[in-house]
């Protein structure tokens, strides 16, 4: 295993254990708005969609500056500490996230059954669908590194992304 390999591993344990904590967070949360003020929830759920819209919409104006900059060679490397901080801290502080459980988790939990069995079911099944995007896009990381040098490419994938943000915050404040 090269040591590229290793420090991408890193990342990805503390993003699975970021996504861990946000998805239990926001299912009790969840479950606690639902039980004690559906009104709430409804008002939540919008606002979250109105949030991820703005988001998209942001995304879809941005002018590609967020491309790579090429000279990395000088730079120290993170530890590994440091490497799974970093991906627990993205995981837990993306709005994005936590506005994607609380809408995605109410279906999915009943007051028949016990949360923590609940939990950890859909909480397993978010970590292994999280692992393999996380495999994916770090597989498709080099081939991406070199389009993503480049400001056009950056504003392309920012507006794909961007529209699919717009759809999904639409969908999530008027269902």
């Amino acid at each position: 295993m090269t040591i590229g390999v290793k420090r991408t591993l890193w990342m990805m344990l503390g993003e699975l254990a970021g996504v861990a904590v946000v998805a239990v967070l926001a299912a009790v949360g969840v479950a606690a708005l639902l039980l004690n003020y559906p009104t709430a929830f409804t008002a939540f759920k919008i606002i979250g969609g109105l949030y991820l819209g703005f988001i998209g919409l942001q995304m879809w104006l941005s002018r590609g500056k967020m491309a790579i900059k090429a000279d990395t060679q000088n730079q120290k490397p993170a530890s590994r500490i440091e490497l799974a901080l970093q991906g627990f801290l993205t995981a837990i502080s993306n709005p994005k996230g936590w506005a994607f459980f609380v809408a995605l988790l109410p279906p999915f939990l009943s007051t028949q059954s016990s949360l923590f069995d609940q939990l950890l079911l859909l909480v397993s099944i978010i970590l292994l669908l999280e692992f393999v995007c996380l495999l994916i896009y770090a597989a498709g990381g080099l081939t991406l590194r070199s389009i993503l040098m480049q400001s056009a490419n950056v504003r392309l994938l920012n507006r794909i992304a961007g529209s699919l943000m717009l759809a999904v915050g639409l969908w999530l404040a008027v269902r």
